[in-house]
C-alpha cells in the first residue's frame, strides 16, 4: 500500500521505503510536489515521490540498520573495550527498544537463522553503546 496524498506524512527520521529506489530511507521532509529521504546511517538524501513510498517493514528496517552497521564497521568504527564479543548482549532492563531486539534474536534462534541473530546481536550492542554507556 503507498501513502495517499491525503494521509499524514510520516514523522521526521521515520524509516521508509521507496519502491521507485527500492531503498530504505529515514523521512526528512517534504519539498514541493516530493518527500526527502535520507540513507540510514546518513549520506545523500534523495528525491521521492511521495505515493510511490510506504512504511518499511520489520525486516527491510533491520536490513538497513545491519547494512548501516557494516558500513561503518568497514570504516574502522571501534569496538568498545572490554566487550565480550564471545556472549550476546542482555538487554538491559526497562527498555523497549532492548527488549524488541531481543524478541527478534529470539526468533531468529527459533527459526535457525543464524545470520538473523547475529543482526539482532549487532543491533544490540550499537543501542546499548548509544543509549546505556557513559
Amino acid at each position: 500500500m503507498t501513502q495517499q496524498a491525503e494521509e499524514q506524512p510520516p514523522g521526521q527520521g521515520t524509516l521508509v521505503y521507496d519502491l521507485v529506489t527500492r531503498k530504505v530511507g529515514a523521512y526528512q521532509d517534504k519539498t514541493g510536489p516530493y518527500v526527502m529521504l535520507r540513507p540510514v546511517g546518513g549520506g545523500r538524501e534523495w528525491q521521492a515521490d511521495p505515493a510511490r513510498i510506504r512504511p518499511a517493514t520489520a525486516a527491510e528496517r533491520l536490513s538497513a540498520e545491519v547494512r548501516a552497521a557494516n558500513d561503518r564497521a568497514a570504516q574502522g568504527a571501534v569496538i568498545a573495550p572490554g566487550a565480550d564479543l564471545s556472549r550476546p548482549p542482555a538487554p538491559v532492563p526497562g527498555c523497549a527498544t532492548c527488549a524488541e531486539l531481543a524478541g527478534q534474536r529470539e526468533a531468529a534462534q527459533a527459526e535457525f537463522d543464524r545470520s538473523k541473530e547475529t543482526d539482532a546481536n549487532v543491533l544490540m550492542r550499537q543501542h546499548q553503546r548509544r543509549e546505556h554507556c557513559g
